[in-house]
């Protein structure tokens, strides 16, 4: 993918902490992924974002995602029932999904799995080792991976 189609697909961020956001904003920065990141608040901001729900009904503004980072444990509805939905809406099911959380409780990597997710990612305790794992995602999803224009 070219520098310039890269810094235009759109990287989505499912994350209800602010503290987390900024520090993976500040990771995605450091690791230069040079993607438009936009970032919803819970389930509910991000199926209504996908499904172009006001305030996104504008296409052009709100473009759909070339990736979803998707945190679990989010208020309204939770990760875990916003990625079923995603998977089970033919208009959206081909959007990798990616969860980046903080749980590495096995029954949730099973269950994540189970509803169709592309990666699952433990959130690194460090910054340097959430640096390096983004880095890594963004080589992955934006460089290697080929995917329909």
């Amino acid at each position: 993918m070219t520098t310039e189609k890269r810094r235009q697909a759109v990287l989505l961020m499912a994350e209800d902490n602010d503290d987390d956001f900024l520090l993976a904003r500040s990771a995605l920065e450091e690791a230069r992924l040079l993607n438009d990141l936009r970032r919803v608040h819970d389930g509910v901001e991000l199926l209504d974002y996908l499904r172009r729900r006001p305030p996104f009904e504008d296409p052009e503004a709100n473009p759909l995602p070339a990736l979803i980072l998707l945190d679990l444990n989010m208020p309204k509805i939770d990760g875990r029932e916003a990625l079923s939905q995603i998977r089970n809406d033919p208009a959206l099911c081909h959007i990798p999904v990616v969860v980046l959380t903080s749980s590495t409780a096995p029954e949730d990597v099973q269950q994540a799995y189970r509803l169709g997710v592309n990666s699952y990612i433990a959130k690194p305790v460090t910054f340097a080792g959430l640096v390096a794992s983004l880095r890594i995602l963004g080589l992955y999803w934006f460089e290697l991976v080929v995917r329909p224009e």
